[in-house]
């Protein structure tokens, strides 16, 4: 994933689809209560704001209800922006409030996330959202009543296919997210988090190392260079190396392997840690510098500066084990990310626009 540029002027927040979810939760429990149709919804989010949401379809008969919203993400292109979320509920089941799978939403098959196996993909504070709701409407109308929800996303399981969710082992949708109810327009955090819970899965499976890559090219490489890992052993940072370094850090694994393209490794080298081009470029009289410690003529050194992009570079520096460049490039870039971890052993992989690799054990 990466970033899109970000429009001018001020951005609409959206909603998550949790709060979503929560609207038509407490919409399905109020009709199926007072056997009335409901139109909007007035749902408080976890920092306390109120906000009205529009049913755009309600159904009840006197044993269950199900109401329906379409989520609205502001100004953030989000792949769920405008998806139909609905909540069906009913009285029943062992627990106070039991969560049942619905269409769309993901099931979970592997630990490691902050859902247990064989429950739906929704996340605790959604979970909580949606509890709060029933325990206000239970209270408000004097029942002593178990309720029963099932969220569902009639396009969950195609929207899914441009997630992550696959390779966190959730499977069939969507995951119902949000740990504040709203959207913030053009924020990494689900992307971030997404690679939190790609290591967190890792680990609880039994893996003590990783591959970290820039995305499905990368992978693709890797993925045959370490054909033993299981796939939940590859996680994709996208442009966010800082961040999965960060949790790297503050997990118990023994190694890691970080694959990346020249275009990323010379900003990395340059110690940028968010590589995206509207956060990061590439410091050409840098990399002349690393080019000239390495023992090159000045010359060559400077035709880097007259490079447009860094892939360029394998026409000055053939691309080849032993070769002075490439391993000075990958020794800055280490250096950079030693200062990032706890000590710990890492493999780099270097790889150029025609996918061949280069490998730099620890």
């Amino acid at each position: 994933m990466s970033l899109k540029p970000i429009p001018s002027g001020d951005l609409r927040w959206g909603y998550s689809t949790g709060a979503c979810a929560t609207a038509c939760t407490q919409a399905a429990l109020q009709a199926l209560i007072e056997q009335e149709e409901v139109a909007v919804v007035t749902i408080t989010l976890p920092g306390g704001e109120e906000v009205l949401f529009k049913i755009h379809a309600c159904s009840f008969d006197t044993y269950s209800a199900t109401c329906v919203t379409y989520k609205d993400s502001g100004d953030d292109p989000d792949v769920t922006n405008g998806a139909e979320i609905a909540s069906t509920v009913y009285f029943g089941g062992e627990q106070a409030v039991t969560f049942l799978p619905g269409k769309g939403v993901g099931m979970v098959t592997l630990p490691g996330l902050p859902v247990a196996v064989g429950e739906p993909a929704i996340n605790p504070v959604p979970r909580q959202m949606m509890r709060q709701v029933v325990e206000q409407l239970l209270l408000q109308h004097q029942l002593d009543k178990r309720v029963c929800i099932s969220v569902s996303v009639p396009m969950g399981e195609e929207l899914a296919r441009k997630t992550l969710n696959s390779r966190l082992g959730i499977v069939d949708g969507i995951s119902i997210l949000g740990t504040t109810g709203k959207v913030k327009p053009f924020s990494s955090a689900a992307y971030i988090a997404s690679i939190e819970q790609g290591i967190d899965v890792a680990i609880a499976n039994g893996l003590n190392t990783v591959v970290i890559n820039s995305g499905g090219r990368s992978e693709k490489i890797l993925k045959a260079l370490f054909p033993a890992l299981p796939m939940m052993g590859f996680v994709q940072y996208g442009n966010w190396i800082g961040e999965t370094l960060a949790k790297i850090n503050n997990v118990p694994l023994t190694s890691f392997t970080i694959g990346m393209m020249l275009g990323k490794a010379v900003k990395i080298a340059g110690g940028a840690l968010n590589t995206h081009s509207n956060q990061s470029s590439w410091n050409k009289e840098f990399v002349a510098s690393l080019a000239t410690k390495a023992g090159y003529p000045k010359e060559l050194c400077d035709s880097i500066l007259s490079l447009n992009m860094a892939r360029g570079l394998t026409e000055l520096f053939p691309f080849r084990e032993g070769e002075p460049f490439y391993t000075a490039l990958a020794a800055q870039c280490r250096e950079v990310i030693t200062k990032e971890i706890r000590p710990l052993p890492f493999k780099i992989v270097l790889i150029d626009a025609t996918d061949k690799h280069l490998l730099f054990g620890d």
